[in-house]
């Protein structure tokens, strides 16, 4: 209908929608090709935001299906090339998948950095969901020391962050688990089960404020407005 009426940037943003949807399905050279239709109408029309939100879906798709060089070039380009038209919510999902980038490189510390820059942005927001992917992502960097004490960091991170997307009533949902999965196996694998569950459920009790400030001092992580 869009194209039927001329509708340019619409048919921008509807051709990124569906390339969501295919990266939900896992379906990454679609998506990717989806995605790159879409930055090219954008493009065109001098539509900056459709130009954005399509190139984080090639960031996004592209990390998923293990091309991170690809993911840091685009998310780089977003950082660089937008600066003028970037917004909070876009900020902070510019952190949260730089943060996961480096945390799958092994990168602990610059993962660290990331995540904690995209802390403070969801802190800004206000937005609860904002603010457990952050915890999500601070939880994969802290599984990747291994030992026990940092494991149980993990997962208390992540039973903050499970409680804090149940607060919202919006549990995530399996299509977007990836990341969430892959931390907790790490975390289970090096404290077994019944201390992850005891240290998951702990995190849930906490606020997200307690749990960031137990793991920083557990971990000597820096204050979060460093680097």
């Amino acid at each position: 209908m869009a194209r039927e009426l001329g509708l340019e940037a619409e048919v921008s943003a509807r051709l990124s929608g569906l390339g969501r949807l295919a990266l939900l399905a896992r379906q990454w050279e679609q998506g990717r090709s989806l995605h790159e239709q879409a930055r090219r109408i954008a493009a065109e029309q001098g539509y900056k935001h459709g130009e954005i939100h399509s190139e984080m879906g090639l960031a996004l798709g592209a990390r998923r299906s293990g091309d991170l060089d690809a993911a840091e070039a685009h998310l780089l380009h977003i950082r660089d090339g937008y600066a003028d038209v970037s917004s909070e919510a876009g900020d902070h999902l510019l952190l949260a998948e730089l943060g996961f980038v480096a945390e799958l490189r092994g990168d602990a510390d610059r993962s660290v950095r990331h995540h904690l820059r995209g802390l403070d942005v969801a802190r800004s927001l206000g937005e609860p969901r904002a603010l457990a992917l952050s915890l999500e992502g601070l939880a994969g960097a802290a599984a990747l020391g291994r030992q026990r004490p940092a494991a149980e960091c993990a997962a208390l991170l992540l039973g903050a962050a499970d409680a804090a997307r149940r607060g919202t009533g919006a549990p995530l949902p399996p299509a977007e688990s990836a990341d969430v999965d892959r931390v907790t196996a790490a975390a289970w694998a090096a404290l077994g089960g019944p201390a992850f569950t005891e240290a998951f459920a702990r995190g849930a009790r906490l606020t997200a404020e307690e749990t960031v400030s137990h793991v920083r001092t557990a971990l000597n992580w820096p204050d979060s407005k460093a680097g």
